[in-house]
């Protein structure tokens, strides 16, 4: 562009463009610029020996000015110039369109004058397309002649088992049929050479045999493998020329996927029913074979104790078919086939649906047992699935759980619930053999310790022992469950025991006289001594259970112990019910004026005392100490009941002393048929029989003015006596004045010590008799 032109075009411009006025931001800009200058300025010059340097300042503005100024003509120039250039690339743009217009008008001229040229050659190319279809015919004349004799020879083959002739002759058959195809189909990437529905239909119905032969061919093979395992022990010919079949099917399809597939950019159809994908099919048969395998095993008495021999024979079939899998199959197909590991894939999932069928059934609990300790233990022991030669095969198949573990935990229930069916049942009939037991006319049973014993607790110990000893045998989170189980019958069992005791006492209450419960007592001391077996079963018990087990259950834990307890505390009672029937025709005579002459139902209470505690030794420890202990209770509390009903007052000194000094030897007759209880070490804290000589001596006491201290004594001794029992003992002194009295029920009062923790009371059980009003009122007639 030239200057001239340069400044032609700033004319124009200038002459287009209208002069714009000043803008508003300009003035602004200005009126900041010398807001700006003026504070410099201030800021410089605030003091007026800094005007001094004002000429330095103007001449460095003045610089910096043209400097400015410099720089924005500089800036405004290359802006011209790039504003020319761009004019003159436009001038030049316009001028290469125009060229290219007349070019795209000269080329659609052209485009249609040859139209009617490409009109002419369609009818050339639909007959060019009709000759190489028939020259595609011609040449494959001889071949479409021999199609039908060479499908009747590959059936002839097909039929007689000769597989490897009848695939080869089949692989002919379809090579013929694409290459007919393709050819009808026209010449790769020839326009317009799609086959017409009807020439497809044409091939295909002239071609229909190889398809039917395909089905044959097929079929035979499936047949050929489904038998592999008996054709194996035989003649396994059939079975190797049925994989190389499928072998080489499996080389076809993957040669034509990768030649037709678009990996290298063909557009030649697939044969029809490519792909076949045989070596699929050849599993899945193989798989539906050993299906076919578990479903011949006989399902003749499957159910009940047949389920059992039913694993079993599942177990040698499953082994033998192994065996011949590994031995003879595997040496008949490719490695990369891993029949074993095909196989055990396809038993355990058999096994699986199989073992779920029968899971569903209502199984009793020996069939659980079978079904569990199948799957646990016995599948995969060396005798199956953990023998030496197929752990290396397992290793690599991942066969997953024969049971889930949600089956294994519903079977298991299933279990526990059917064994607590069962005990339950059991341990009813022997609580009714034992309440039947208890009405017999004879003694209880003995064991070689001479300690009685029915046959209730052998049979529960029996039965919860063999349970947990079953169940043991699955696991011990099934051993635990059982055991939790019986715990939990046991203390139903103790229960129901507990309550025919009741009955059994009330029924013995009902007629004392009737001898039909003659052997009751015995029968008593027997339910004791079974009460002790039952808890050395259940600390047995106890102590099988894993400590994992603690808190796994959702119930409240059993709890037998707490039931044996109770059951031998109403068993204690009835027994010591029984004792105080037999001393209570002899109660009445005590501390009476006869007793203190005679001495006279004194000896006759040790011997019904002496006798039940020889009765006693019947009864295995601990129990047999703690009757005796209770006995010795019984007979002091009795004895100060009878003590405490005033049937003998004392009228001089000579009376208190003959009074204390029969109860003394009361004392000492007493403590020679108990000292027993002094061997075996169950004497209490607090002796019972210390109490009678305690009370003589309150009796013999000579000094009435001793008697304050004599009742401190006594009260701390005893805390649970009252005022009403010392009062009834003054009473019995008779030489207690009214003000002595009153000090010592006063003292008693004011010292009255709070009961021990572990204190056992006496007084507490022993009511005193309400005192006789006597009657003022005369008993002679009114007048």
């Amino acid at each position: 562009m030239s200057a001239s032109d340069l400044k032609n075009g700033g004319d124009e411009l200038e002459d287009a463009v209208p002069v714009a006025k000043v803008w508003p931001e300009v003035e602004r800009a200005e009126c900041l610029a010398r807001g700006a200058a003026l504070k410099w300025a201030s800021c410089v010059f605030c003091r007026p020996e800094h005007l001094e340097r004002l000429s330095q300042y103007r001449k460095r503005e003045s610089q910096r000015t043209s400097s400015i100024h410099t720089r924005l003509k500089s800036m405004v120039q290359s802006y011209l110039e790039g504003v020319g250039w761009g004019l003159q690339q436009l001038r030049e743009a316009r001028f290469e369109l125009r060229e290219v217009s007349h070019t795209l008008k000269k080329a659609g001229l052209e485009s249609s004058r040859n139209a009617e040229g490409v009109e002419s050659l369609e009818r050339l190319r639909e007959v060019f397309v009709s000759h190489r279809q028939l020259l595609a015919a011609v040449s494959n004349l001889p071949r479409l002649y021999s199609v039908r004799s060479m499908v009747l020879e590959t059936e002839r083959l097909v039929e007689s088992r000769r597989l490897l002739e009848a695939h080869a002759h089949l692989m002919d058959l379809e090579h013929w049929q694409d290459d007919i195809l393709w050819q009808l189909h026209g010449a790769a990437g020839t326009a317009g050479s799609a086959l017409s529905a009807e020439d497809q239909e044409l091939v295909a119905k002239y071609f229909s045999g190889v398809g039917q032969l395909v089905d044959a061919l097929g079929k035979e093979l499936w047949a050929v493998v489904s038998s592999a395992l008996a054709l194996a022990r035989q003649n396994p010919t059939p079975f190797v020329s049925a994989v190389r079949i499928v072998e080489r099917e499996e080389a076809l399809d993957r040669a034509l996927l990768e030649e037709r597939g678009g990996t290298r950019g063909t557009n030649r159809p697939l044969p029809p029913g490519r792909p076949r994908c045989w070596r699929a099919c050849f599993f899945q048969v193989l798989e539906e074979a050993v299906s076919a395998r578990f479903r011949s095993v006989s399902y003749l008495h499957t159910r009940g104790p047949g389920l059992a021999g039913h694993l079993s024979a599942l177990q040698h079939c499953i082994m033998a078919d192994l065996a011949t899998v590994r031995h003879l199959l595997e040496h008949c197909v490719p490695p990369h086939y891993r029949l074993t590991g095909a196989y055990l894939r396809a038993s355990h999932r058999c096994l699986h649906a199989h073992l779920a069928q029968v899971s569903s059934w209502d199984l009793e609990s020996g069939e659980i047992f079978a079904v569990l300790n199948w799957v646990l233990h016995i599948y995969n022991s060396p005798d199956m699935m953990g023998h030496p030669e197929l752990v290396t095969k397992m290793e690599k198949v991942e066969l997953g759980p024969l049971i889930s573990t949600e089956g294994l935990e519903q079977l298991q229930n299933k279990y526990v619930q059917s064994v607590r069916k069962s005990v339950s049942e059991w341990m009813h009939k022997a609580l009714q053999v034992e309440l039947q037991d208890w009405q017999r006319d004879q003694e209880p049973d003995t064991d070689h310790e001479g300690f009685y014993q029915t046959s209730l607790p052998t049979i529960i110990t029996q039965m919860l022992e063999e349970n947990a000893r079953v169940a043991r045998m699955i696991g011990e989170s099934l051993r635990d469950q059982t055991i939790q189980m019986g715990l939990y019958e046991m203390e139903n069992l103790l229960n129901r025991f507990r309550e025919a005791l009741v009955e059994f006492g009330k029924e013995h209450r009902r007629d004392l006289s009737n001898n039909k419960n003659k052997f009751y007592f015995h029968y008593l001391l027997a339910s004791i001594s079974n009460c002790i077996i039952l808890k050395k079963s259940t600390e047995s018990l106890q102590k099988q259970q894993s400590s994992r087990s603690a808190g796994q259950f959702s119930r409240t834990p059993p709890n037998p112990m707490a039931a044996l307890d109770r059951a031998v505390r109403r068993a204690c009672c009835l027994v010591m019910d029984q004792l105080l029937l037999d001393l209570q025709p002899f109660l009445p005579g005590l501390l009476t004026r006869s007793w203190l002459v005679q001495g006279d139902p004194t000896p006759k209470l040790c011997r019904v005392l002496e006798r039940h505690l020889e009765m006693h030794g019947r009864v295995r420890p601990p129990c047999r100490q703690r009757l005796q202990e209770e006995a010795q209770w019984l007979t002091v509390v009795e004895y100060v009941r009878a003590l405490m009903q005033k049937r003998l007052v004392c009228r001089s000194a000579e009376e208190r002393r003959q009074l204390a000094q029969q109860m003394v030897q009361d004392d000492q007759q007493f403590r020679e048929i108990l000292h027993g209880l002094e061997g075996e070490g169950s004497v209490p804290e607090v002796n019972p029989l210390s109490l009678l000589p305690v009370l003589a001596d309150f009796i013999r006491l000579k000094d009435p003015s001793m008697l304050t201290l004599e009742v401190s004594g006594l009260a701390a001794k005893y805390p649970d006596i009252s005022e009403e029992h010392v009062s009834v003992l003054l009473d019995i002194r008779g030489d207690v004045s009214r003000d002595m009295r009153g000090a010592v029920l006063d003292l008693l009062e004011q010292s009255a010590p709070p009961l021990p923790a572990a204190f056992r009371p006496i007084f507490t059980d022993i009511l005193v008799p309400p005192p006789t009003m006597a009657f003022c009122l005369p008993t002679t007639k009114c007048a």
